[in-house]
């Protein structure tokens, strides 16, 4: 139970399952003060005694030895957890008590320190008990020694020390006790500190990745779209000049310019972790059409918007679904070769429907899914909602995805029909999902 058991890294007494090294360490400057405190006093005590001379000298002597001992053993087993010194040292503090008790005077009073000391440089309870059992007989023997009592008088001597000596085990059992659990205690708290270290980290490498992962989705969704359209439109622009079709490319040059303006709010918008600009201007049916409109001005693919409500639609649901439109209209940019593309948005009952239908090549049979449907479904189970793509080899595409909304303001049943918003025809495929 002691300093000088080894420290938390080592193995632990055998028949202890709590190291004190560490408790002993913190308060050894409190046993240094009580140390130096009690021989003071002792010392003082020694020098008024009427002890005669050449015993006071030997007595003090043996003080001397006491502290350089403690200083170069019993100090130095508490810091590094050496053993052997404390063994040394209990020795050295053993016989030091049976020569001053057996000097006579106040020798005695040192049993304070003896007794705590045994405890404190002890690496087991057992090594406690033996240690104190050993000094109560040298102290017993030592002070029978000097007044040679008789029989009487020898039990009554015996009787006092032995008194001391149960008192010495259990108050060092009881605070080997407290020191035990105070170490554990220290553990588990030092474990409890290293648990939570280690969760925070790993929300924090969580809550990065997930950012990263939204950014990317953010990226792709908006960007890296906006600028596929600025390059489309650019070749576009460059054949029209080719042919010497000047109005023709200027018009596509001014799309050029709202694409990028558009992409530079998005992009300001990504950086302040705002929510898409195309919301804050009437909404996500209104975004829904000046999306629609813009698709059919630069590619020429009639698209045809339904029924579009965005009454009791929340703002992360809005977000979603605008960002769905965007990346199924990408597709179709991409890969559907559509004359045309039906957009609707309806509420029904609890839930939002989106849909966006086009005419063109379809889906060949174990066609995979890419980035974008990837995104996409990624959005939607994080609404709670559920995503369906399907289609056919020459019968079109269906885009089409249900999430949960908040409780509409008005009569969740209640479903509003937006006039038509069509635009003309050429285009490209739909993303191989």
């Amino acid at each position: 139970m002691s300093a000088s058991a080894p420290p938390p890294a080592a193995d632990a007494s055998e028949d202890e399952g709590v190291d004190r090294h560490g408790f002993w360490l913190r308060t050894l400057r409190t046993w240094d003060l009580f140390f130096v405190a009690m021989l003071g006093v002792y010392t003082v005590a020694l020098l008024v005694d009427a002890m005669p001379a050449h015993r006071t000298v030997l007595a003090l002597v043996h003080v001397a030895v006491l502290v350089v001992a403690y200083a170069l053993l019993g100090r130095q087993a508490a810091l590094r957890g050496d053993p052997h010194r404390a063994d040394a040292y209990l020795a050295v503090l053993v016989v030091v008590m049976v020569v001053q008790v057996g000097l006579g005077g106040i020798g005695s009073v040192l049993l304070f320190v003896a007794y705590s000391h045994i405890w404190f440089f002890s690496r087991r309870r057992v090594a406690g008990v033996l240690w104190s059992v050993a000094l109560t007989v040298g102290i017993t023997a030592s002070a029978s020694t000097r007044l040679r009592p008789d029989g009487a008088g020898l039990a009554e001597i015996a009787g006092q020390f032995a008194v001391a000596l149960v008192f010495a085990v259990v108050l060092g059992l009881w605070v080997t006790q407290v020191a035990e659990q105070s170490e554990e205690r220290a553990y588990l708290l030092d474990e409890l500190r290293a648990a939570q270290d280690e969760l925070a980290a790993s929300h924090h490498a969580s809550g990065v990745l997930a950012e990263r992962a939204r950014l990317a989705g953010e990226i792709h969704d908006t960007l890296a779209q906006g600028f596929t359209s600025v390059v489309m439109l650019a070749q576009a622009a460059s054949a029209e000049l080719d042919h010497d079709r000047v109005d023709q490319a200027r018009t596509r040059l001014r799309h050029i310019e709202d694409v990028a303006r558009d992409n530079l709010a998005e992009a300001r918008a990504l950086v302040a972790a705002f929510a898409p600009p195309g919301l804050d201007d009437g909404g996500l049916a209104a975004a829904l059409r000046r999306l629609a409109r813009r698709f059919g001005e630069e590619t020429g693919v009639r698209v045809q918007v339904e029924h579009v409500t965005d009454d009791g639609v929340g703002r992360e649901q809005q977000v979603v679904l605008l960002r769905a439109a965007q990346e199924a209209l990408a597709n179709v940019r991409k890969h559907a070769a559509a004359s045309s593309v039906t957009l609707r948005l309806v509420r029904t009952g609890d839930d939002v429907l989106l849909e966006v239908v086009d005419d063109g090549t379809g889906l060949a049979p174990g066609t995979s899914e890419g980035n974008g449907l990837r995104g996409m479904r990624a959005r939607v189970d994080a609404a709670g909602g559920a995503l369906d793509v399907s289609g056919a080899p020459g019968a079109g595409t269906r885009v089409r995805l249900r999430v949960p909304a908040p409780a509409a303001a008005d009569d969740p049943d209640t479903v509003r029909t937006a006039p038509t918003d069509p635009t003309v025809p050429p285009a490209h495929p739909q993303e191989q999902p």
